[in-house]
């Protein structure tokens, strides 16, 4: 099997293969010292088992080379390093410098530095570097998805979606950069002779926590937007896949923005994590709720702006005249895309009375046909989740709905035959408060479906809980279905699409309400979060106070004069 996964890879002729053409055991290199191979330093490899036909924990899963080129970009000092496993098959795919505290802030003198002079830079040098990138991403994608699937676990569709939303946000942030940028008159208190503009000013630095569900697209969405404000960026991905941002951030230097202007660090959130939010001027976060509210309180601390996106509950809500095979359609990529590991899909499923039966044998059936599998293949309806760790996670929150009787409607096991962390895709139903996966999130292929006969009661159980990231309503009345869609508190509500129509919309802003963040990605507020607004006003002839003699009550009676005529012309 490994051995078809590694012809896979090699398939791709657009790009260096990134797999051993004869597998580098341990006997043979994965006890040597780091120093033994291009790039590398430090203490030995983990040891393990040395026969490679039998075991594929026994080999590197890639081109040692490649890694070493792809791991250079880490500052990183300490000697020490971390293993990366893939949840395809557990093989080792690297081992990661660790980042030490000094190294971070030699990561942040080298941005602030690298940030003086790009901040002097035209809009348009920004906005070709952003081109450039795009064509970049589209062009090497193969590439792209192979770290993403050996990293990740994911199928290789869902992979694709990530390179796609970068391709999506570099050209949207380039094409209206000049709208968000530009200097722009505001209108000033006294017609004629009050002129007022607002600069944007960038805010510096930008630390970007990433998580690893979407490691590419999480590692460089936030940052784009960032870089053409003209910030610099310290970003440090999560360790599970750092491979994948460290591409990013190779595709960024070959795409013509400078070296230093994108610092890349590795470690435990909780050390790493700290000194980033301890240096930079505005920190950007995705990740859990828990994590988020000390992340916002250290900035707080410093006053320093931040972004979260954080966890959900995701509702989406089939009403009695929805196109059944559209929603159900829907609510299978809705449920299950990337293995239920997307901050946007659906947990919580709410289906009107008269269409219930008919819905459910339509999403049960689509979700029966799925095929699963860990693979770099594509024809794989949903790949693997990421660790030993979300897999028991998942199966606790599936065997406790069981134990306490919820109905099992199609998945709910482990295949391990399939994978390591295979999970299938999990339909429930009686899912009662009293269990864990009724309002905690759990991040996997499980949804609970829940009939309702009003839809104002919809609306409201939809609303229940602390998190309010995005939801999703299925009906042929689409102007009802917007009516319904202002009552759902939640940042994002798609109307007959399970994410894509707001997350793909890159002039919309997304982020969640209540205990699901704060802050926006993308469109205006997704740049604009990264700049200092400036108001410059420039006063002629008239100055604000008494003039020519006049007596403060007398210059008094000019000004109320002056704004009841202003009110009456109908001016702001």
């Amino acid at each position: 099997m490994l051995d078809k996964r590694i012809q896979s890879v090699k398939s791709h002729k657009c790009y260096a293969s990134v797999a051993r053409e004869t597998y580098v055991t341990y006997a043979r290199c994965m006890s040597a010292p780091h120093d033994d191979l291009p790039g590398a330093s430090g203490a030995p490899l983990v040891s393990g088992p040395a026969d490679p036909e039998h075991d594929p924990r026994a080999s590197y899963a890639l081109e040692p080379s490649y890694v070493a080129r792809l791991t250079a970009k880490v500052l990183a000092t300490s000697g020490e390093s971390a293993v990366v496993h893939s949840p395809i098959n557990e093989a080792p795919l690297a081992h990661v410098p660790q980042s030490t505290d000094d190294d971070v802030a030699e990561a942040f003198e080298r941005a602030r530095r690298a940030q003086e002079a790009w901040a002097r830079t035209s809009i348009d040098h920004r906005v070709a570097c952003l081109e450039r990138l795009h064509a970049l991403v589209l062009d090497r994608q193969d590439e792209i998805l192979d770290l993403i699937c050996w990293e990740s676990g994911k199928s290789r569709k869902h992979a694709f979606d990530e390179p796609l939303h970068i391709a999506l946000t570099a050209r949207y942030y380039a094409r209206t950069a000049h709208q968000h940028l530009d200097t722009k008159r505001r209108a000033g208190v006294v017609p004629g002779l009050t002129r007022v503009e607002l600069n944007r000013v960038p805010k510096g630095v930008v630390g970007i926590i990433s998580p690893w569900n979407y490691p590419f697209t999480m590692a460089l969405c936030d940052g784009l937007p960032a870089l053409l404000a003209g910030n610099a960026v310290v970003t440090k991905p999560d360790a599970q896949t750092m491979l994948t941002a460290l591409l990013g951030a190779r595709l960024l230097e070959e795409a013509g923005f400078p070296a230093d202007l994108w610092q890349v660090v590795a470690g435990p959130g909780r050390t790493v994590g700290g000194s980033i939010i301890g240096r930079a001027d505005y920190v950007c976060f995705t990740g859990s709720t828990a994590t988020g509210r000390i992340v916002a309180e250290q900035c707080a601390s410093r006053l320093i702006g931040c972004s979260l996106e954080l966890g959900g509950k995701n509702p989406i809500l089939v009403l009695r005249d929805a196109d059944l095979e559209r929603a159900a359609e829907g609510a299978v990529r809705a449920s299950f895309s990337n293995a239920g590991q997307l901050c946007v899909s659906m947990e919580r499923m709410f289906v009107a009375d008269q269409v219930y039966d008919r819905f459910v044998e339509r999403f049960v059936a689509r979700t029966q046909a799925m095929s699963l599998g860990a693979s770099l293949e594509w024809g794989v309806d949903m790949g693997s989740l990421i660790s030993a760790d979300q897999l028991a996670t998942v199966e606790a929150h599936v065997d406790d709905a069981v134990a306490k009787g919820a109905r099992v409607l199609t998945g709910g096991r482990a295949r391990p035959d399939l994978g390591p962390y295979v999970y299938e895709p999990t339909i429930l139903e009686n899912v009662s408060p009293d269990m864990t996966c009724f309002g905690t999130e759990t991040f996997g292929p499980v949804i609970a479906l829940y009939r309702f006969h009003d839809e104002s009661d919809a609306v409201a159980r939809a609303n229940d809980g602390d998190y309010g990231l995005n939801a999703s309503i299925y009906s042929r009345d689409t102007a009802r279905a917007r009516v319904l869609a202002r009552q759902i508190t939640c940042g994002t509500v798609n109307v007959n699409e399970a994410f894509g129509a707001t997350f793909a919309s890159i002039d919309a802003p997304m982020g969640g309400m209540r205990s699901s963040g704060m802050g926006r990605r993308q469109g205006a507020e997704g740049i604009h979060r990264y700049t200092e607004p400036q108001s410059v006003g420039v006063q002629k002839l008239l100055r604000f106070a008494p003039v020519l003699g006049m007596s403060d009550e007398t210059y008094a009676k000019v000004m109320t004069a002056n704004e009841r005529l202003m009110s009456k012309l109908g001016r702001a």
